[in-house]
């Protein structure tokens, strides 16, 4: 969960400190460094807006516990993970080249019609998107309780690290390839929501709300294949196999507790575990084909002005 909670923040992280970074670049080029102070207004109000959220998530989660509906909650915040991580990746991809333009024709009017407030919600509205969606992400990694993230090491190194790749980027001390840089973070989150999907599907098979195409002599779903004695996917397996068997495993139940968190492994997957994680990625991979040879359109897109398409400028990535 750690490393899991550490390439989230600093995706996420990274992504609204460029952003912000690229507004207060602009706005010294303008000479309206009188306006900086509302943008760090409006990213203070944004990451208090995102620790209510996580708040309010954990009480709702509680909610959920008491009536014993969690798992419920748990497999439905997994889905929708998958979906928005996914989403956030080929936004990200595709979009960040338009990303300063954008942010510089907005703040530049802001800045014309002296408009304290809209550059106000404007930064409110990048930094909290950002925060939402790591609480939501915390939320499906860590079964509900994002309290366990925010307290982990891998959340506090993850910000620290957006934080130092931000300033580097700004201050120019060191040059790197912001599109290599999310190209390979976009892989790794790939692996993570495969993984959540995967997650998912064996829930709702355990809770015998799916089915499977290949079962048991008793109709419960079957394991394709069953790897606990190379690799368990958790320590507690690799104990149950020791105990049973007085056998060690080949390799440590760690490092599959590792792989089934990042990669979504598993020692015993359900036919429907298999196809869900190989059709995520094949799915996605259409995607971004049709997206790339421009048959349908980037997520959220918005038409490129006159303006826009014959001037060049400046990419985050």
């Amino acid at each position: 969960m750690d490393f899991q909670a550490f390439l989230i923040t600093l995706r996420e992280s990274l992504e609204a400190i460029l952003i912000v970074g690229l507004i207060l670049s602009y706005l010294t080029r303008l000479k309206a460094d009188k306006f900086k102070k509302w943008i760090y207004v409006g990213v203070l109000l944004a990451l208090v807006s995102s620790f209510l959220v996580a708040l309010v998530f954990q009480v709702v989660f509680t909610g959920f516990a008491s009536f014993g509906s969690e798992t419920y909650l748990k497999v439905t915040i997994m889905f929708a993970s998958v979906f928005l991580l996914t989403h956030m990746v080929i936004w990200m991809k595709k979009e960040s080249k338009g990303v300063n333009a954008d942010m510089q024709e907005k703040i530049g009017a802001a800045v014309t019609a002296g408009s304290v407030s809209a550059l106000i919600i404007h930064s409110y509205l990048i930094v909290v998107r950002e925060g939402v969606e790591t609480v939501f992400f915390f939320a499906a990694i860590s079964g509900g309780d994002v309290t366990k993230v925010f307290t982990s090491h891998g959340a506090l190194a993850g910000l620290l690290m957006a934080l130092v790749l931000g300033y580097m980027f700004f201050s120019g001390t060191m040059r790197f390839s912001l599109k290599t840089f999310f190209n390979v973070t976009g892989i790794l989150i790939m692996f993570i929501a495969a993984g959540l999907l995967v997650q998912g599907i064996g829930i709702m098979q355990d809770l015998g709300k799916m089915g499977s195409l290949y079962t048991t002599a008793e109709g419960k779903p079957a394991e394709v294949y069953n790897l606990v004695s190379i690799l368990p996917e958790h320590f507690q397996d690799e104990a149950h196999y020791m105990r049973d068997t007085g056998k060690e495993t080949l390799i440590s139940g760690q490092i599959g507790l590792f792989l089934s968190a990042m990669f979504g492994y598993s020692h015993n997957p359900s036919l429907e575990q298999i196809l869900g994680y190989w059709g995520y990625f094949g799915l996605v991979g259409i995607w971004m084909k049709l997206i790339n040879d421009g048959r349908i359109r980037k997520p959220f897109s918005k038409k490129k002005s006159v303006q826009e398409k014959s001037e060049p400028h400046s990419q985050v990535s």
